[in-house]
């Protein structure tokens, strides 16, 4: 197991990770947490960041033209559409 930098997880942390993970929901100590009951200002994603890495990809010009001319972050677009295509498809782990 990886942190997000790709460095590996210290010991002293996998071993607090493991006791976490063998505790029941009901031995959490939450007091300090209030439950959120309204989602509706909630963002998606918004401290989820994919690791990027560039690529070379050949790709129709017409295709890349099309996302192009729907001005700037066409590789953006490209990646979200690319994103949607993998979740509608069954995602599998490489």
């Amino acid at each position: 197991m990886k942190m997000h930098n790709g460095d590996p997880i210290p010991p002293e942390m996998l071993e607090q990770l493991k006791r976490l993970e063998a505790m029941k929901d009901e031995d959490i100590d939450l007091s300090d947490m209030p439950e959120v009951l309204d989602w509706s200002n909630a963002v998606r994603g918004k401290y989820y960041r994919p690791i990027k890495k560039p690529y070379s990809l050949r790709l129709d010009e017409d295709v890349v033209a099309w996302f192009k001319s729907r001005g700037g972050g066409y590789q953006t677009r490209i990646n979200a559409a690319l994103r949607e295509y993998m979740l509608s498809h069954g995602k599998k782990s490489a």
